[in-house]
């Protein structure tokens, strides 16, 4: 695919790192002290970054920290993705919903990571599709995230596509882009949704109170990317409903994060969910200990026949039994 870049669809994704800060520097300070308390990134990542020329102050990249600035002025650190790891095939199982020269549909386990990275070396779903078909994937070795034109978190589970051409990839990763994908996911949240259907919408971003998080950003504040959620109410269960998520578009942990900014935290959900105390005896019960999210339906035209496919998968054992324990105990 020579030098183009393919934007890559988060879904409710597990978060690789790569991220653009920006800010307001005060006067008076040095640079890389001043940036490091905007930034939430310890002094020496500043000073490696503008070693890498990372980092611009007004529009021009800064060579030294020990600068400073005259007034208030806007920066901009370009944070790169940490360097994957090398991936090889790992005869891992599978659910395969469809499979053709172009593409492949895998139905996730929870607790699957997609694609390598610190903390996850093997074991992935990459590591799985290398040995599945035998090195025919879309760029394997040459990208970042292989083959893989879209994500969802390690802890979700449901349907996923990769590609196995790059014509499949360019495709796919178009439609991912003009957000023409159909895709629906399965929730338990805590309460009861009112209206019972809507629409969220804000922007995501990183939250500036823990940078582990992503958080709808307040009115005014350009970081981060435009988000909508479309939900509605399948079943009401005790103290929890379980609701139906549309995505019109994919950012990073996207259902965990609009869903909690209404009140409406995902059940056991660790880092967006507050307090699961009134749930935690449940959960530990049925040692159930992810987020209640599984993505549930996927459709999109085929990149090379350009038929409309849609696929769907039963929300799996662990989150079934929830459902079932919360209505039962309605």
């Amino acid at each position: 695919m020579g030098d183009r870049t393919i934007a890559i669809a988060d879904d409710d994704a597990e978060d690789d790192g790569a991220e653009t800060i920006e800010g307001i520097v005060p006067p008076g300070e040095r640079l890389d002290k001043a940036l490091s308390h905007a930034s939430g990134l310890s002094r020496e990542r500043v000073k490696a970054l503008i070693a890498q020329g990372a980092v611009s102050l007004d529009g021009q990249v800064v060579t030294s920290g020990s600068a400073k600035a005259g007034s208030e002025t806007p920066f901009v650190i370009a944070v790169p993705a940490p360097a994957p790891a090398a991936a090889s095939p790992q005869d891992i199982p599978l659910t395969i919903m469809f499979e053709d020269e172009h593409l492949i549909v895998i139905d996730k386990p929870a607790g699957m990571v997609v694609h390598p990275a610190a903390g996850n070396p093997d074991g992935t779903l990459v590591n799985a599709l290398l040995h599945h078909c035998a090195g025919q994937l879309s760029g394997i070795g040459g990208v970042a995230r292989p083959g893989i034109v879209h994500r969802i978190d390690k802890d979700t589970s449901g349907l996923l596509v990769a590609a196995k051409s790059d014509i499949a990839h360019e495709g796919l990763a178009r439609q991912f882009a003009d957000h023409s994908i159909d895709r629906a996911y399965r929730a338990v949240v805590k309460g009861r949704p009112m209206p019972p259907a809507g629409t969220v919408e804000g922007r995501i971003g990183r939250s500036s109170k823990d940078r582990k998080k992503m958080a709808v950003l307040d009115d005014g504040d350009n970081r981060g990317k435009h988000a909508i959620t479309h939900f509605r109410t399948l079943e009401t269960l005790n103290g929890a409903t379980l609701v139906e998520c549309m995505l019109e578009t994919g950012r990073t942990h996207q259902i965990r994060v609009h869903m909690s900014s209404i009140g409406h935290a995902l059940l056991g959900d660790p880092v967006y969910g507050r307090s699961d105390s009134r749930f935690r005896p449940i959960l530990n019960r049925l040692s159930f200990h992810r987020q209640a999210l599984h993505a549930a339906m996927l459709g999109f035209d085929h990149p090379v026949s350009d038929k409309r496919i849609q696929f769907s998968s039963q929300i799996p054992c662990d989150m079934a039994e929830l459902i079932e324990e919360l209505a039962r105990s309605k």
